[in-house]
């Protein structure tokens, strides 16, 4: 069963997705979430660090990655600044998926937050 908090509460985009910003990021907002950060490798275990639990689908290999993916399940997309984990949020949404979210700021909102991270 999928879990509807966080997507519930997220804010609608234009384009298709729904938004957070870092102050919704909890163990249990994202209990059964599948975190997607799109930024390149070396981004992605460098200054920033990447979210516990992010699986790393860099934005270019995003159209190729999703084939397999469950489609009802939450999708919370990540990188640098929310800019291209945008254009992987739309772009997801307008394959189907109806449970996407963009983290606004991305990973520089993170480290601002003072948010656990791995690297």
């Amino acid at each position: 069963m999928t879990d509807t908090r966080l997507f519930d509460t997220a804010l609608p985009n234009p384009n298709g997705f729904r938004e957070i910003t870092v102050g919704a990021l909890n163990d249990d907002a994202l209990a059964g979430v599948r975190l997607v950060d799109v930024r390149e490798p070396d981004e992605y275990v460098g200054e920033l660090g990447h979210l516990p639990g992010a699986e790393l689908i860099p934005l270019a290999t995003v159209p190729q990655a999703f084939a397999g993916w469950d489609r009802e399940q939450t999708l919370v997309l990540v990188c640098r600044s929310g800019g291209r984990s945008g254009q992987a949020a739309a772009f997801l949404a307008r394959q189907g998926f109806p449970r996407v979210i963009n983290l606004v700021g991305g990973m520089m909102a993170v480290q601002q937050a003072g948010l656990p991270v791995e690297r």
